[in-house]
């Protein structure tokens, strides 16, 4: 990537370089967008944890790993649903009711579509060009985790 290229424009960076021609995300299904807002959740998160200090490869994971299971995603929506516009509650929705094929492990059925959606408005905000609002909603729902974990020490 170029020096002074934003993150907002990763995407279009991206989609330059390989001559992908600009998505029309009403026709991407709910499980594509997941697909893609599961990556850019993960490369935040693994920003976040990078940027706290260089430690060993085994903690970094253990730190991703609390933060991207879906279990912590799903909690994370109870705190971003009251802040969503009405787009975003959509593109949630369709993703949190879309039929997967797979499951993750230890998981309820609730505890699986939730992140689904979640992770469906990821997608819808990256590849909408909208990662300060992306960003806001992550900072808000880790806020609401360290919230919750506070009250329940």
């Amino acid at each position: 990537m170029e020096e002074g290229v934003s993150m907002a424009d990763f995407f279009s960076e991206i989609a330059q370089h390989f001559h992908i021609k600009d998505p029309d995300i009403r026709t991407y299904s709910p499980l594509t967008l997941a697909y893609i807002g599961d990556g850019i959740y993960d490369l935040v998160i693994r920003s976040i944890v990078v940027g706290r200090g260089n430690t060993k490869a085994s903690q970094l994971h253990q730190h991703t790993s609390h933060l991207v299971k879906a279990h912590s995603q799903s909690q994370m929506m109870e705190y971003l649903l009251p802040e969503l516009t009405e787009e975003e509650e959509d593109y949630y929705r369709r993703g949190r009711n879309a039929k997967s094929p797979t499951m993750a492990k230890n998981a309820t059925v609730g505890d699986y579509r939730r992140p689904t959606g979640f992770e469906a408005l990821m997608g819808y905000l990256y590849l909408t060009g909208q990662m300060q609002r992306l960003l806001y909603l992550v900072d808000l729902g880790l806020a609401g985790l360290r919230e919750e974990e506070l009250t329940h020490v």
